[in-house]
């Protein structure tokens, strides 16, 4: 792992020699500077993987595969939650299989080695035939663990990087009245590939220029009040519906139907709230239900959208209703989006691109590409250095 500590000096430093362009094309792009960045950009980074609540009896796992890794998230006896490699520690076997499960002991398929769900190796056969093989010395590998409000999040190195209740603080008042910690999954995971770089995910989803443009039913919900912020390491976006009916069903019928809240403020319940967590998770927070997303890279040019929604436990047919029609006036805004990002990519393999030019309004994505060239220097280039410049 790379010494960051010069990076993270630039990134607090309030100057930026190239504030006022945005990440170049090659970045998008190249295989090189895809294997530097998922070095010093994702493996150092916070990843959610489920909720408490989806792992609630000892034994219960979930997992999470990403950057070649696949880790574990597993309830103890003890009712620990613990974060593991899914990796036998004799032959490098994956011990389980599935996003999900539940096991009194993880037992390696290949060899039978037997794992308590704290981690610790406590069945070996033909255990005589190591003489060396300490058992204390050869439990499952650690993952970092954090949670936040509820939520399980791993990261598979420290890099230096602030925990999610860091990069939630500035908003810890806000999103307290919601209860994450008492809401349950109403959506299994959802995997969606999408041939783009992970990069151009997160960008659309921060820009606040292209609401009005493309996403008519968004702007129809919300008229003038979408706004954006940047806040360090995360981002706030919001909007308020407005009271006017839409002439589109679902959208008057959310706007018209959704039920009320009895803990959350009249503001927060006609309030549509986005985080975006660096580098690459956003929660989408609404009065009715709550979903999280991450843009996980699979190579330069594509990635895999991961996605869950959670709520609190509520049987009320109104609810019910609001939530589907949440969907489906979100439904059409992700392929509006997906259309957007896909012909984005397409643009910045074209060789008539470099980096552009970007708007003192477009505070997020001015602190995100700040935050890539400061951790990856290469990215102030406006054009691919010669190949080998990662290894010089």
């Amino acid at each position: 792992m790379a010494d960051l500590s010069s990076s993270f000096e630039q990134i607090r430093d309030e100057t930026d020699p190239d504030a006022d362009w945005s990440l170049p094309g090659w970045l998008y792009t190249d295989q090189e500077f895809h294997a530097v960045e998922m070095e010093r950009v994702m493996r150092p980074s916070w990843q959610i993987v489920c909720h408490v609540s989806d792992i609630a009896q000892a034994g219960d796992y979930r997992t999470l595969d990403y950057l070649g890794e696949s880790v574990i998230v597993m309830r103890g006896e003890d009712g620990e939650v613990r974060a593991f490699s899914n990796v036998c520690r004799h032959r490098a076997m994956r011990l389980v299989e599935g996003p999900a499960g539940c096991a009194k002991k993880l037992v390696c398929p290949y060899h039978a080695w037997a794992y308590e769900p704290d981690g610790r190796l406590t069945g070996v056969p033909m255990k005589s035939d190591y003489p060396t093989l300490k058992l204390q010395e050869n439990g499952l590998a650690p993952v970092s663990l954090e949670v936040w409000h509820g939520f399980v999040f791993v990261r598979l190195v420290d890099g230096g990087f602030p925990t999610v209740a860091e990069m939630m603080a500035p908003f810890e008042e806000e999103v307290a009245p919601y209860r994450f910690a008492d809401m349950r999954c109403i959506s299994d995971v959802r995997l969606r590939d999408r041939a783009v770089n992970w990069k151009n995910v997160g960008d659309n989803y921060s820009d606040n220029l292209h609401i009005p443009v493309a996403h008519d039913g968004l702007t129809r919900i919300f008229n003038k009040s979408y706004e954006i912020s940047n806040h360090g390491w995360a981002d706030r976006m919001k909007g308020d519906l407005v009271d006017k009916p839409s002439p589109h069903f679902w959208e008057r019928f959310y706007q018209t139907n959704l039920p009320p809240v009895p803990h959350l403020s009249p503001t927060a319940q006609r309030r549509w709230l986005y985080y975006k967590l660096w580098p690459n998770m956003a929660f989408d927070i609404y009065a009715d239900q709550i979903d999280f997303m991450q843009w996980i890279p699979t190579g330069p040019t594509s990635s895999v959208l991961r996605e869950m929604a959670y709520a609190l436990p509520d049987s009320r047919r109104e609810m019910k209703l609001a939530r589907y029609a949440n969907w489906r006036i979100n439904r059409v805004v992700n392929k509006e989006d997906t259309w957007l990002i896909e012909r984005v990519q397409q643009g910045m393999a074209s060789a008539s691109y470099g980096a552009g030019p970007i708007g003192t309004s477009e505070v997020c994505l001015r602190s995100f590409a700040k935050k890539i060239r400061a951790l990856v220097p290469e990215a102030r280039l406006h054009r691919a250095p010669a190949a080998g410049w990662s290894k010089k």
